[in-house]
């Protein structure tokens, strides 16, 4: 099975439905295993914060695990820490110089691919520092994961949702996970046998991943995105989609949802607006968008 822009391209319709799904956080319970003993002490190290680090740390759950940018491009969330951090006064008052950030900006907002190669093309062309440490901290989160990260466990219900889901439509993988990784996890729990592709940061963007998958195969409404972050429902809205969110913290009832109520009526036609809504509001309100430090004071 290749798994490149030109297979989601060209791959093969067996039916009349599709459904993108997310990996961790929605698949695997992995999300704060993830980010809390891979993610948020590299970038301490890296950028050489160790005296604001419980700061550091706080910016860094918020966004990447209770946020409205929970599930974000690992490069997107970067910036927004930093930003968050640029703007709480505590932080601002120690004094401590934080990274500059127009080249991490500029790099996120390049229309390329953000994963590690284009990255490092960037540091090449540039001999950015920032940039340079960046793709430090990239590259030991997935050294990290690879070497500390065993069997992340699926959540309950997700391979019976999968066995249904592959019996009716097409389905593929749509993350922001590496898909090195994404393909170590999914084939160590046999889950790959139930979809046809799997789409990484390296080809896309989720939304212009769906809309590859889509384009001259599936009518809108016949195209369902599964995740646990608003990124995948900004895809699924971006590229005419339906969405079911798997709620954080609620993951089990959401998939029990999904096989007794949401898949039937996304097959019969009858996933409309009002329930799609109704689904979304629930979903928004467990992810906030302003962090804790700033409700306090208003």
């Amino acid at each position: 099975m290749a798994y490149s822009r030109e297979h989601l391209i060209h791959f093969n319709k067996q039916h009349d439905t599709l459904v993108g799904v997310d990996s961790d956080g929605c698949v695997f319970h992995s999300m704060e295993l993830k980010q809390k003993l891979c993610f948020h002490g590299e970038i301490i190290k890296h950028f050489e914060l160790e005296s604001i680090a419980p700061f550091v740390v706080q910016a860094a759950e918020f966004v990447n695990l209770y946020s409205q940018w929970r599930g974000a491009n690992r490069f997107k969330a970067l910036l927004k820490i930093f930003e968050e951090l640029a703007e709480w006064t505590d932080v601002v008052e120690t004094g401590v110089p934080l990274p500059e950030l127009e080249a991490i900006r500029s790099f996120v907002e390049s229309g390329v691919a953000l994963s590690n190669d284009t990255l490092e093309d960037e540091v090449k062309r540039t001999g950015n520092d920032v940039l340079r440490r960046m793709l430090a901290w990239s590259e030991e989160i997935n050294r990290n994961v690879r070497e500390k990260i065993d069997l992340v466990p699926v959540f309950p219900g997700v391979r019976e949702s999968l066995e249904r889901m592959h019996a009716h439509s097409d389905v593929f993988v749509v993350s922001q996970t590496p898909t090195t990784t994404v393909m170590h996890e999914w084939g160590r729990h046999d889950l790959l046998q139930y979809v046809q592709m799997v789409a990484g940061p390296e080809i896309g963007a989720k939304a212009e991943c769906l809309a590859l998958a889509m384009k001259g195969r599936y009518a809108r409404e016949r195209v369902l995105m599964i995740g646990d972050a608003p990124g995948d429902l900004n895809a699924a809205m971006e590229a005419g989609a339906c969405f079911y969110p798997i709620n954080p913290g609620h993951e089990e009832a959401s998939w029990r949802r999904f096989r007794e109520e949401a898949y039937d009526r996304f097959l019969a036609g009858r996933f409309d607006a009002a329930y799609a809504r109704d689904l979304a509001d629930e979903f928004n309100a467990l992810l906030p968008e302003t962090p804790p430090w700033r409700q306090n004071k208003a």
